[in-house]
């Protein structure tokens, strides 16, 4: 995702866009939306990624019923009826020629019932010669799903089948079911009978806008539906609450990272070479964070289904030091591993969703944190990281300017979240080659800067 787009959500009002990086830092004060931002990120990849209903409500965001997440302008003003959301994103169309698509994917949610379901669903495709294609499913108010498609050449519409009148909202399922089985028989006029309805230009789309309306959904069903399955991973702000011995269990994963001693568990029996390699860099980020040196399961018997522990030792100078429980070390190491873990595991999801890594870790752990991500963020690896720490972003900016990792300027995206009167407003900011931030309105650093002048005494 390169950018997010919405309005009428949460505490945002009016239309607003998001500069998305492989490295995105949400800063800015409590209370201004950067949890809901991160809720509506999981909806949005939940729909267009993975064909599936998104849960307003599911761990480790519960934004409520749709009167919680719907904007409410005021007394005067009332509660928004619908909210948009959507994000686009760039795609190589022609790899040959390194050519760039744009996808843009917008999603217009109503009332279900007491929750939020979308009831419009666009993509548009937007090519570097200027020529767009898009499609728009959407109920009507007399309970009809009808499709709107475009060119260049123009615009038409078409009323489905009543099948697809049955749903009561366009949940993903019948809207991908749409693009992959009904969408291809749309674009045959002569098998199906049906009629165009023409909303600008021509009466009905010639053959060759059949044909780029037909390989555009074709694009779209193979780079949004098949590629990118997996859950994106949300962490919750509190992780896991920690026990002095486990049991072996199926490890699952969950925002709070209770899960993670059961897996590297399972991988020091099951899987040693990904174990190794898995510890190694556990323990390397240790050393840089000064949180420990080396990390271990420790079995309490002889076979699988026996308890262990998870113990972690700290070397002295002269000394290894005794290997304790993760229990009697402080809560810093337990709560940074899940993070850490999920980041450096072998199958690491491509999206990940953090709520403030930072809880209760010294500045040193913090800004090591900083490099952590600098490392892990690419082309393949996005990080969308709500943050109150100025250690860790000021390392994110020093990593970036003294090209200690491959991060670029570009790769680094910082979203200032200002409170307003009743709303809030999103500023992107960037960081330019000697890690400077830039573009910065003044209420960015204005607390920080009437602390040091009192300080100073000024």
């Amino acid at each position: 995702m390169d950018q997010i787009i919405l309005s009428n959500f949460r505490c945002f009002q009016g239309l607003q866009k998001a500069r998305l990086a492989p490295l995105t830092l949400l800063v800015g004060e409590n209370s201004t939306g950067k949890t809901s931002f991160l809720a509506l990120i999981r909806a949005l990849w939940d729909i267009g990624y993975r064909q599936q209903a998104p849960d307003f409500k599911e761990e480790p965001y519960d934004l409520g019923s749709f009167e919680e997440i719907a904007h409410h302008r005021g007394a005067r003003g009332g509660r928004a009826d619908t909210f948009l959301a959507g994000f686009s994103s760039k795609i190589e169309s022609t790899p040959d020629t390194q050519a760039t698509d744009t996808y843009l994917f917008n999603v217009i949610f109503s009332r279900q019932r007491s929750g939020a379901a979308p009831t419009e669903i666009r993509i548009d495709r937007i090519r570097p010669d200027r020529k767009s294609v898009w499609i728009k499913v959407y109920f009507t108010d007399h309970g009809t799903i009808e499709v709107d498609v475009g060119t260049s050449g123009g615009q038409w519409r078409q009323t489905v089948p009543g099948f697809f009148a049955d749903f009561e909202s366009l949940d993903p399922s019948p809207f991908w079911l749409f693009l992959h089985v009904f969408s291809p028989i749309m674009l045959q006029r002569a098998e199906t009978g049906s009629k165009w309805t023409s909303i600008k230009g021509s009466t009905e789309p010639s053959d060759e806008d059949l044909k780029e309306i037909g390989a555009f959904l074709h694009f779209v069903r193979g780079n949004f539906t098949t590629t990118l399955k997996t859950p994106v991973y949300a962490s919750a702000p509190v992780r896991s609450k920690l026990r002095r011995t486990y049991d072996p269990a199926r490890p699952v994963r969950d925002p709070e990272g209770d899960y993670i001693p059961m897996y590297v568990a399972d991988m020091s029996f099951r899987n040693v070479d990904d174990w190794n390699a898995l510890r190694d860099a556990l323990e390397a980020f240790g050393r840089i964070s000064g949180l420990f040196d080396e990390i271990s399961v420790r079995p309490l018997g002889k076979k699988e289904s026996e308890p262990f522990q998870i113990q972690v030792r700290k070397f002295g100078r002269k000394s290894k030091g005794p290997a304790r429980n993760l229990i009697d070390v402080g809560y810093g190491v337990s709560q940074v591993l899940p993070v850490i873990t999920e980041l450096l595991r072998k199958d690491a999801t491509p999206l990940f969703l953090l709520q403030q890594p930072e809880v209760h870790l010294h500045p040193t752990a913090q800004a090591a944190l900083g490099t952590l991500f600098c490392m892990v963020a690419g082309p393949t690896r996005q990080l969308i990281i709500e943050t109150h720490s100025d250690n860790l972003l000021d390392r994110v900016r020093m990593e970036v300017r003294d090209r200690t990792t491959r991060l670029k300027p570009e790769d680094v995206s910082i979203l200032f979240f200002e409170r307003g009167d009743l709303d809030v407003r999103i500023h992107s900011l960037r960081i330019d080659e000697e890690g400077n931030i830039l573009n910065a309105p003044p209420s960015y650093r204005r607390f920080f800067m009437e602390e040091t002048n009192r300080s100073i005494g000024l």
